[in-house]
């Protein structure tokens, strides 16, 4: 067997290769990979191999499994054998602890172990008491330091992260587990919630700082090199690049336990740079904690990354890229079990069931006849566009612009059904792509449509607008206050503008009300989203009724604890969306005996009532996947615009007018 001698040069800080150099590189694979993954430099009778920032364990375990892989024998000199076997006592140290991870995670929990940490919590957390599967969560952090917690919305992911810091906070000063900060990287319409958890949890308020955008770059550097750092520290992902070196330097300096929230955020595998930034971050924190409910919405390599950050030193998932990527195609691949299993002891998911949650209250779609001019423009509009993909055979979605022409049509379809006047505002306001953002509208032939579109708002007021009024009288009537969601930025406004002009006074939250504020105590008089929320809360609040766009705050606002009714002016074909923004006000917390509400306004015949069959049948599936699946892979389940959508569609088109 050819023999490759494997040395470390530390000057050069990189690995050696001698031997056998010419035959193994004949081999093609063993080339590729030594090229290709591990940069090195091959040269006439040696190849040099960098380490950067890998540990050379790591490095000489890959080049002995690969020179064993293409038939050569490493022969390790003497400090590289150390290292070898220092590599392989830390391996089976390794596999001691992910064993117990497992048993813990599995709630095989060690008696004694588990009491001492519920001792410390109790002593603690004055001021909740978190119930069994959010103790077991906790307890399973505590023990690994890092681990992912896949819980869905609303299963309480930050009390279980404050219950583990506070029992590795209030650890011996000289034990290596101790921390005694938390810097929180996520949205920024996350920072309020961390910091009311804080105080719900403690019974106090804590020393918090926000690296937002106000602070200038030099600002949050001398913050992060300063002796006095907050207790809890908190930045967006788009900003962690800026400070990159300063966060390291922070992390290095004091025992910090960092958690991502909402960190399918750094999913992205080709190079994205929020998800480099933070990932340059994994070796140097003393917990990593990863919180999401949607770990792999799009396939199995979305937790790559996620992995990566929390055992940046191992290869906890035994696979790469482009294996995950083809697994995620394949569903029933025997691969997917050996991935679920590798990760299990380190990761913790509370799916919606275990909530035990107070019921919900679906009410019946109220359905209401569109006025005399909306349903003429709804009419005309729905014939021209319908038949056209009809007869274009528009509903192969393959194809690009295909594919996006059907979706400016069903877009304003969707406008048309609650209020025409949106019919005006070009499409580029709605499409992802604007280079194939077409005004569909001018298509038209017919000059009396268009003057009644530009008409409509003087003409009549849209019948939606009416039902939803009387609704909202009637539950602020009952002591009660509403959530509205609408998919379009300006019927907010419109809807806006009619309840206050009959006495219904209403706050706005959508994508151009700005998240943050230097604190959540700021006296500042900039509406933000976190205060708009923090005063709907209160029980005297001024306003009972909060008109919310669900792509803009669908995540990390809560509104359960004083609001337990939404209504739905309109919606998209987004399942996920739409279920996150119904996780808004039915989440934990929730007291015995409340009552939530769910309200559906549909303008009759019309793509209203197609939307809410999709909707239910896609809920219907990701609920059971996320019921079934360790980890939830929904595929195009959630999708905005699908091609069985589309037929829908049309099948209730043609039924209505009775077209073949």
């Amino acid at each position: 067997m050819n023999k490759v001698q494997v040395n470390i040069n530390e000057l050069e800080n990189n690995i050696i290769l001698m031997g056998a150099i010419g035959e193994l590189c004949k081999n093609r694979f063993a080339y590729l990979y030594l090229r290709g993954t591990l940069k090195a430099q091959i040269e006439n009778s040696i190849i040099k191999i960098p380490l950067n920032e890998e540990k050379s364990s790591v490095m000489l375990e890959k080049i002995s499994s690969m020179l064993k892989k293409y038939g050569f024998e490493a022969e390790h000199a003497e400090e590289a054998e150390k290292i070898i076997l220092d590599f392989y006592e830390e391996e089976d140290k390794f596999n001691l602890f992910s064993k117990k991870a497992l048993e813990i995670r599995n709630n095989n929990c060690e008696h004694e172990e588990f009491k001492a940490f519920i001792e410390v919590l109790s002593k603690n957390i004055n001021n909740r008491s978190l119930y069994e599967l959010q103790l077991l969560s906790a307890y399973h952090l505590a023990f690994s330091q890092n681990a992912c917690n896949f819980s869905v919305p609303g299963a309480g992911k930050t009390s279980i992260v404050y219950g583990a810091y506070a029992y590795l906070k209030n650890l011996d000063l000289n034990d290596n587990k101790k921390i005694d900060r938390i810097l929180i990287i996520g949205p920024l319409s996350s920072f309020g919630p961390w910091e009311q958890e804080y105080e719900e949890c403690f019974g106090t308020r804590t020393t918090t700082k926000r690296l937002i955008s106000s602070l200038k770059k030099q600002d949050k550097i001398d913050y992060l090199y300063s002796n006095n750092t907050s207790e809890i520290t908190l930045i967006s992902y788009a900003s962690v690049a800026t400070v990159c070196d300063a966060l390291i330097w922070f992390l290095k300096n004091n025992k910090v336990m960092v958690v991502l929230d909402e960190a399918h955020k750094i999913k992205n595998t080709s190079g994205g740079q929020s998800a480099d930034a933070v990932l340059k971050l994994a070796p140097f924190c003393k917990s990593r904690v990863i919180l999401t409910g949607t770990p792999s919405p799009n396939g199995y390599d979305d937790l790559y990354n996620l992995f990566k950050f929390i055992w940046p030193s191992k290869n906890v998932m035994g696979f790469q890229i482009n294996q995950l990527k083809d697994m995620s195609s394949k569903p029933n691949d025997v691969r997917v079990s050996r991935l679920i299993s590798s990760i299990a002891p380190y990761f913790i998911r509370i799916k919606k069931s275990d909530l035990n949650l107070p019921s919900v209250k679906i009410h019946s779609p109220i359905e209401v006849e569109m006025g005399e001019f909306q349903q003429r423009i709804y009419d005309l509009i729905e014939k021209k566009y319908i038949e056209s993909i009809i007869e274009n055979k528009e509903d192969d979605l393959n194809d690009k612009f295909k594919k996006q022409l059907v979706a400016a049509k069903m877009i304003r379809l969707m406008q048309a059904a609650t209020n025409p006047t949106l019919l005006r505002m070009p499409l580029k306001e709605f499409l992802y792509d604007e280079d194939l953002s077409i005004d569909l509208l001018k298509n038209f032939d017919d000059t009396d449509l268009l003057k009644q579109i530009l008409d409509y708002k003087d003409n009549e007021i849209p019948a939606k607008f009416i039902e939803v009024k009387k609704l909202v009288d009637s539950i602020i009537s009952d002591g009660g206050k509403v959530v509205i969601w609408a998919s379009f930025v300006k019927n907010i406004h419109d809807l806006k503008l009619y309840l206050e002009n009959n006495g219904i006074k209403c706050q706005e939250l959508y994508g151009a009300i700005p998240v943050e504020q230097e604190d959540m105590n700021s006296d500042n008089d900039t509406l933000t989203r976190e205060k708009i929320v923090r005063d709907f809360q209160k029980e005297n609040s001024e306003f009972k009724v909060i008109i919310a766009n669900p792509f803009a705050v669908a995540e990390s606002i809560s509104l359960h604890k004083s609001c337990h009714n939404a209504i739905y002016l309109e919606r998209t074909f987004n399942a996920a969306h739409y279920m996150q923004s119904k996780d808004r006000i039915h989440r934990y917390g929730l007291k015995a005996g409340i009552e939530t509400n769910y309200y559906y306004i549909l303008s009759k015949d019309s793509i209203d009532e197609i939307i809410h069959e999709r909707l239910n049948l896609k809920e219907r599936r990701m609920t059971e996947i996320m019921e079934s699946m360790p980890i939830p892979l929904f595929d195009n389940v959630s999708e905005d615009l699908g091609d069985a959508d589309v037929k829908a569609m049309i099948k209730d088109y043609v039924r209505r007018t009775k077209k073949i």
